[in-house]
C-alpha cells in the first residue's frame, strides 16, 4: 500500500484526532497561566487534521 492510500484511507481518523486537540488545546489556553501551551497544542492538532492534505500537495508528483 502507497503513502498516498494510506493517508487517504486514514484522512478521517487524522481530521478527527486532530480537531479534538486543537478544541483541547483551545480550552487550555482559555486559561491565562496556560496560555502558550494551548496555543501550541492547538496548533499542533491543525497540523495533524491537516496532515493528509499537506501530504497530498507536498508529496504528489505533478
Amino acid at each position: 500500500m502507497s503513502p498516498q492510500h494510506f493517508m487517504e484511507m486514514a484522512s478521517f481518523t487524522f481530521n478527527l484526532v486532530g480537531m479534538l486537540v486543537c478544541i483541547g488545546g483551545l480550552t487550555l489556553a482559555h486559561r491565562s497561566r496556560h496560555r502558550l501551551p494551548g496555543y501550541l497544542l492547538a496548533g499542533l492538532g491543525f497540523v495533524i487534521a491537516a496532515s493528509p492534505m499537506l501530504y497530498a500537495m507536498f508529496a504528489a508528483p505533478h
